[in-house]
């Protein structure tokens, strides 16, 4: 419960008060490093894809080649989000993220020299890339639930998401200028620069916990429960900092709160099957509109760009209903937004006729929302919940580890259902997918984590 201010002595007051506006200050400064730091992360992850033209042209290497490559970074990543995930909960998170950022800037201004060497050189730096960009999302999932409170983290993971939507859409128009006016390697060359200097951010600027800062543990200052009658002194001594692997619960806990919690696994299959849609479009729907409703290529560009720009929107919608109508609870707004995500789905393909390009743009952006609106809530405030602070991290990376099975298993199959069978079996199987997370979700419709001393 909260504390009870008029119990407290002047000077003990005076020094609640001084937390107050200390977690006021650190909590607005966290958030924003965070969120400039991860956006900043898709400078050097999504610029591959917008050099593989200039990539082919110089080499002569094939699609499918160059295809394989990409798939790589998504494996990759997956096996890094569960490496990672475990890891980050034992090391600190301004120095795990100022190293994976650094090792991923340099894999990207290797792939210049890697061409050189042949195919399997560019996979093996790409892929080495994905690993390494697999610790940003863990360590920061991790220090934002140090510092917010279940009642505030969907509100907060939906402004939160909005910073990889904008920085896919940033990085796409950076690489694409700077490709086409300076050549395929600088649009690696420069985003490195960029992404490289931006690391600097978190460890200059972060708290890894509000300890660090001479702020109690978040429990403390939102509960007061096991502090209950002790004097402000006796507070701080026991709050006085220690270093990460002493605060660390174990290897046996974090695996506890992720593989062994039979939630967590219902929450990574439907994560699975909403990153099955999710690149499913932003991968396959380019072409379906180029192949079959016959779009101009700028036409397709600007309706395709409706999914990350609505997504902004669904994101920051989703976090703030979950607190506001839900009380807190995830999986209902997870839920229906999949629910309308599969509809949406059978009427972009049946009901959209092809020369509507008002009205394709605005399925899709209705589809960005419901995609992406759920996507931050299972990856951004379910693991803060679910894992609470002492395995936040841990429970970002086991999840989105599924999601990212599910990116590399649409990226290859819905390409070979719609190859072999046709387009209308791929959206068939991105349809299904939603329909199964929607009911996984419904499934945890009532849950809500029950409050414990790590919040």
């Amino acid at each position: 419960m909260p504390i009870d201010m008029s119990t407290l002595k002047p000077e003990e007051k005076t020094q609640w008060l001084d937390w107050e506006k200390g977690f006021n200050r650190w909590r607005t400064q966290v958030f924003i490093v965070l969120w400039i730091t991860y956006g900043a992360f898709y400078l050097c992850r999504v610029n591959f894809s917008i050099a593989i033209p200039g990539i082919m042209k110089e080499t002569g290497w094939s699609k499918a080649e160059l295809g394989a490559v990409g798939t790589a970074l998504f494996w990759a990543y997956a096996v890094g989000q569960f490496v990672h995930g475990q890891f980050s909960e034992r090391f600190s998170s301004k120095h795990y993220l100022f190293t994976a950022i650094m090792l991923s800037a340099l894999m990207n201004i290797l792939v210049g020299p890697a061409v050189g060497l042949g195919i399997l050189a560019v996979g093996v730096v790409w892929c080495l890339n994905g690993f390494f960009q697999a610790g940003g999302w863990p360590n920061c999932i991790k220090t934002l639930s140090q510092w917010f409170p279940p009642k505030a983290r969907g509100k907060r993971m939906g402004w939160y998401g909005a910073c990889y939507q904008l920085g896919n859409t940033l990085s796409w128009l950076l690489a694409g200028y700077l490709i086409a006016n300076y050549g395929w390697r600088s649009g690696f060359y420069v985003p490195a620069l960029i992404f490289a200097a931006i690391g600097f951010l978190p460890l200059l600027l972060l708290k890894n916990r509000p300890e660090e800062a001479n702020l109690p543990p978040i429990e403390i200052y939102e509960q007061h429960g096991e502090f209950a009658g002790m004097t402000v002194e006796q507070i701080k001594a026991k709050i006085k900092p220690k270093k990460e692997s002493e605060e660390h619960a174990g290897f046996a806990f974090t695996l506890k709160q992720t593989v062994g919690n039979p939630r967590v696994w219902a929450v990574s299959w439907a994560f699975f099957f909403v990153d099955i849609i999710r690149y499913g479009f932003l991968l396959w729907a380019p072409t379906y509109m180029f192949e079959v409703q016959k779009a101009a290529i700028d036409k397709t560009a600007y309706r395709v760009i409706a999914i990350p720009l609505f997504g902004i929107a669904g994101a920051i919608f989703s976090g703030w209903a979950s607190d506001k109508f839900f009380q807190s609870r995830r999986a209902p707004i997870a839920a229906i937004l999949m629910g309308i995500l599969g509809f949406m789905s059978i009427y972009f393909y049946y009901g959209v006729p092809k020369d509507a390009w008002l009205l394709g743009f605005l399925t899709l952006g209705i589809i960005g929302f419901c995609v992406l609106g759920t996507q931050v809530i299972l990856i951004g405030a379910v693991p803060m919940d679910f894992g609470t602070r002492k395995a936040a991290g841990s429970a970002a990376g086991f999840i989105d580890f599924f999601g990212y099975i599910g990116a590399g298993v649409t990226g290859v199959l819905s390409g070979y259902i719609a190859q072999t069978f046709g387009w209308e079996y791929s959206f068939w199987f991105w349809i299904i997918s939603a329909f199964l997370s929607s009911a996984i979700c419904f499934g945890l419709w009532g849950y809500r984590p029950p409050p414990g001393k790590y919040l």
